[in-house]
């Protein structure tokens, strides 16, 4: 590395040689560190499932034979492409034959249980207040533009984006059998619709502040919401009875549904729910399809081509059984030692987090005692679950030969899946779920329980490795752990309690003190120019908040070991974040990501710390250098 250009940006001396080298792969719209992990274990479960398929008796769980078993039809191109628009058709056919909302309504609950859209989605979840028990939530229904400003005249690329979503969008529903001029009058429709949703919908950024998505109402009030669709019978038939609340995470756009849901729209919300439809599923149809219905999601990212088809299909059967896959690779590849080790540290980042806390200079006693008893309440999951959920138990693959198609499967997998959620409305929480699978390269921290969770997957250099320096797995790993339990301090985090409760265990003069310090975070990001756009400081305040305190405290740890390097430390920081992506998809990260772009993690963080200066000799002359009045320092 030139010791000069560390100085002048960190990110791109740091991985110099990487970014010369490192091409972005055809179907991808970005390589670099996350990336190239998920193309190994990729790599690698394609290699084991070949292997399995081999050797069938290797395999003795039967979790593992139907997920084995549904991967086969998903591989089974020929098959596929001789269905066609087969196994789509008994569903648009269903769609078609509604003519009012009284038809709909008719069909209530089992139009949802089956997997058709609707103009607003239901769930159950814990609830925010009380999040030891599920509670009933409504949302507002996604876009076929990424975000609500893409419809605004002043967007630069929304119209763009909107004709190339409506003829791909026209080829497809040509592939179902429609005559062009009916598939484009059903697009145009479609697009109508959604154009009526957009303005009451939240945008990306109101979206990052998920304290307001609490909103309870009455049963009474959500069920007034619509005079056209039997919220009531739709309810009831999910749950079994009237909720006592029904939270409403976008009070705004439900207000405004009566003025969508009128007979004169009724025409274009089928259209809409046609559009959704085939869209959604053309990945689990025909080749055709499936090129065909990637054309609009490679025109946002900058991907060359659609996914190769067997990394297709498998992405298709191990998104279906997520857990059991996620499970099979955490045991096979995770070893105990590295569990045991990381575990260690997750526990020693929360006991520097614990010191810094108690030594912090600006929050009361109160708040801190409060910090602190929220802090040790933390749960932690290291590698993968105890326990594979029992839902998967009911997933029984049938054949092509027995009648099943790729299609018909996910259907009866989707439809089991919902039935047991609607059922844990009103039940305890388990805290103990995952969300995301072992073989994710990622991790998480979930407000509403309290906890952190990192995947096996992540596990691994340059994140962390047995035959890394401590300094260099703690400006990876440490900082991701940290990263993680800041995310219980940050801006949205803050909000909640030790048992994932939206509750204010703030005095008022030590909130508006963190609103401050939040405030100069989003300042330090924002406008900050990037691929022909800028970074939006209000958008990614959570994850730079995170970001700060996760690179803080690992320092902090690293600091403790005898092998101390403070170069290894930042060095690896750097390293984590290497990325090299098409334009297209780092703006359109920029208008709907919670993260700043990768280049900007690595490199401003350390700005906000001394060491970073004292490590590398930087000074006022240097494009790196941040005057002290301008570092930013929360955690």
């Amino acid at each position: 590395m030139n010791k000069e250009r560390l100085k002048q940006d960190f990110f791109e001396a740091v991985n110099e040689d990487w970014l010369k080298t490192a091409k972005i792969p055809a179907d991808k719209p970005a390589t670099g560190g996350f990336q190239d992990l998920v193309e190994g274990i990729d790599q690698l479960l394609m290699g084991e499932v070949d292997d399995l398929l081999a050797h069938p008796k290797k395999v003795s769980s039967e979790k593992m034979k139907n997920f084995l078993a549904y991967y086969q039809l998903a591989n089974d191109y020929a098959k596929r492409n001789d269905l066609g628009a087969t196994p789509l058709l008994p569903l648009l056919e269903k769609i078609e034959a509604i003519n009012s909302y009284s038809d709909l309504n008719a069909l209530f609950p089992d139009w949802t249980l089956e997997g058709f859209a609707l103009p607003f989605t239901v769930d159950v979840d814990a609830d925010m207040k009380n999040a030891q028990t599920n509670a009933y939530f409504a949302y507002s229904p996604s876009l076929f533009l990424p975000d609500k400003t893409y419809y605004t005249p002043e967007h630069p690329n929304g119209a763009q984006l909107l004709s190339v979503f409506f003829d791909m969008m026209v080829q497809l529903l040509e592939l179902t059998g429609k005559e062009k001029q009916h598939a484009e009058a059903i697009v145009e429709q479609a697009i109508q619709f959604d154009k009526l949703i957009a303005p009451h919908v939240k945008s990306a950024e109101e979206n990052a502040d998920y304290s307001k998505m609490y909103n309870p109402k009455s049963f009474e009030t959500f069920v007034g919401y619509s005079k056209k669709l039997d919220l009531e019978k739709l309810t009831i038939g999910l749950i079994g009875t009237q909720p006592d609340k029904v939270i409403v995470t976008d009070p705004v756009y439900f207000e405004h549904l009566n003025e969508l849901l009128t007979d004169a729209h009724f025409s274009l919300l089928k259209s809409w729910l046609l559009v959704k439809t085939v869209r959604s599923l053309s990945g689990y149809l025909s080749e055709d399809f499936r090129q065909i219905g990637s054309i609009y999601s490679r025109t946002l990212s900058g991907a060359d081509e659609a996914m190769p088809q067997k990394k297709a299909a498998f992405y298709l059967a191990s998104g279906q059984f997520d857990q059991v896959v996620g499970d099979y690779y955490g045991k096979k590849y995770f070893g105990e030692a590295a569990k045991k080790d990381v575990e260690q540290m997750v526990e020693k980042m929360i006991a520097v987090y614990q010191k810094r806390l108690e030594e912090n200079n600006w929050l009361s006693d109160e708040t801190r005692e409060k910090a602190i008893i929220k802090l040790n309440k933390l749960g932690i999951q290291v590698g993968y679950p105890e326990k594979i959920p029992a839902i998967f138990d009911q997933f029984q693959t049938v054949s092509s030969e027995e009648g099943g198609t790729l299609l018909s499967n996910a259907f009866d997998f989707s439809k089991k899946v919902l039935i047991d959620r609607f059922s844990k409305w009103n039940k305890p929480v388990d805290r103990t779920e995952w969300e995301m699978s072992a073989d994710t390269v990622n991790a998480y921290y979930h407000p509403f329980r309290n906890i952190i969770v990192f995947p096996a997957a992540i596990l691994q250099a340059p994140f962390y490795s047995l035959d890394q320096s401590s300094s260099a797995n703690f400006g990876g790993i440490g900082a991701v752990i940290a990263h993680e339990i800041s995310h219980a301090f940050d801006n949205n985090g803050a909000l909640f309690d030790e048992y994932g409760n939206l509750n204010n265990w703030w005095t008022d003069d030590d909130l508006a003190h963190f609103q401050e310090k939040a405030k100069a975070m989003i300042e330090e990001f924002d406008g900050i120019e990037f691929a022909d756009g800028a970074v939006n400081g209000k958008l990614t305040v959570s994850e730079n908040i995170a970001d700060a305190g996760g690179l803080s405290c690992a320092l902090e740890a690293a600091k403790g070991e005898e092998d101390l390097s403070l170069e290894s430390f930042f060095v690896n920081w750097a390293t984590i974040w290497r990325t090299k992506a098409k334009k297209e998809y780092q703006q359109l990260l920029l208008q709907v990501d919670v993260h700043a772009p990768a280049k900007l993690r690595a490199n401003i963080q350390p700005q906000n710390l001394e060491e970073f200066y004292a490590t590398f000799d930087v000074t006022p002359d240097d494009a790196m250098y941040r005057a002290p009045e301008k570092r930013v320092h929360i955690w």
